[in-house]
């Protein structure tokens, strides 16, 4: 059966709400407290709407709000631009982004030839869409990271390898944050497509077989990648730090180009060179996509 999926705005306000401390939000004198967060009535005063309607949006009395409300509620919140491109989804959807359109991802040519011209220059790339399933990768990414080509369709996910792939708990130093940036993500996709029977169903296989997912999912948090750095401990090349820079390929906004790099003149730079040089030319070509099941993930190595 499905994961249910749909985002509730007051769901999602009461657990921002709940991290949110008030030396955070700028008020002072606030005092000990029996729970962490803002009380509703301080967030309401720093939001400037009244007590009693932000307890309405809350408790789910009320399920719409102005485009000027959610800003000044982000703006209390302290939201970061992608919690508060999330909560006007979530608040006001749009019927045409609730199910993604039926038709599979596929790659275009030009970004299956620019996974190619990467790794000609010792970059490791991805192509994410969807649910974060893998619709591409040079081999230097597989080296890296894992070979998705060589698993089968239901586990070319990158959700799925960070939480059920015991590789990936060694690969990743930092393993915790990375999965909780993976769960946001998910959740993030899940804002824009409430209705996808089949991120509802990865959601609910991911919360049955990883604890650790089932509670960073209970979190509400969301996060859309941009840049930043990841520290792997491989098993070939040892101890390297990686940069990334998302970018959005052709014209399919759900499709994530993921390309990962290295500090010039560094360790880090000459263990991935040395990596390259045990990859063969060409990108893996993975199979066509068929349909997903739920069958529990098999482990590589």
């Amino acid at each position: 059966m499905p994961h249910h999926l749909e985002p509730r705005l007051a769901d999602y306000l009461r657990a921002a709400r709940a991290r949110l401390s008030p030396e955070q939000a700028g008020i002072r004198g606030a005092g000990r407290r029996r729970v962490e967060g803002l009380r509703r009535e301080e967030l309401a005063m720093l939001a400037g709407v009244s007590v009693d309607y932000y307890t309405r949006l809350e408790q789910g009395r009320s399920r719409s709000a102005s485009p000027q409300v959610l800003d000044a509620l982000a703006d209390a919140l302290c939201l970061d631009e992608a919690e508060r491109a999330h909560l006007h989804t979530i608040a006001r959807p749009g019927p045409a982004r609730r199910r993604p359109a039926s038709r599979r991802q596929r790659l275009h040519p030009a970004t299956r030839a620019l996974l190619d011209d990467l790794e000609a220059v010792i970059r490791p790339a991805f192509v994410l869409g969807r649910r974060l399933d893998v619709l591409g990768q040079n081999r230097l990414a597989a080296l890296l990271v894992a070979d998705f080509a060589e698993m089968p369709a239901p586990e070319r996910n990158q959700a799925r390898f960070v939480f059920l792939d015991p590789h990936a708990r060694e690969l990743y130093v930092d393993w915790p944050r990375v999965a909780a940036d993976t769960a946001a993500m998910l959740r993030m996709d899940a804002g824009r497509y409430p209705e996808d029977p089949e991120l509802g169903q990865l959601v609910g296989h991911l919360s049955i077989h990883s604890p650790e997912f089932r509670s960073l999912w209970a979190r509400n948090r969301v996060h859309e990648r941009g840049t930043g750095a990841k520290q792997y401990h491989h098993p070939v090349v040892g101890d390297l730090t990686i940069t990334y820079q998302a970018f959005t390929p052709g014209d399919d906004p759900d499709q994530t180009l993921l390309v990962y790099g290295t500090e010039p003149g560094s360790s880090s730079a000459h263990a991935l060179r040395l990596l390259a040089g045990t990859a063969p030319t060409g990108s893996p070509d993975l199979p066509r996509n068929e349909r997903h099941s739920t069958a529990p993930a098999k482990r590589h190595r």
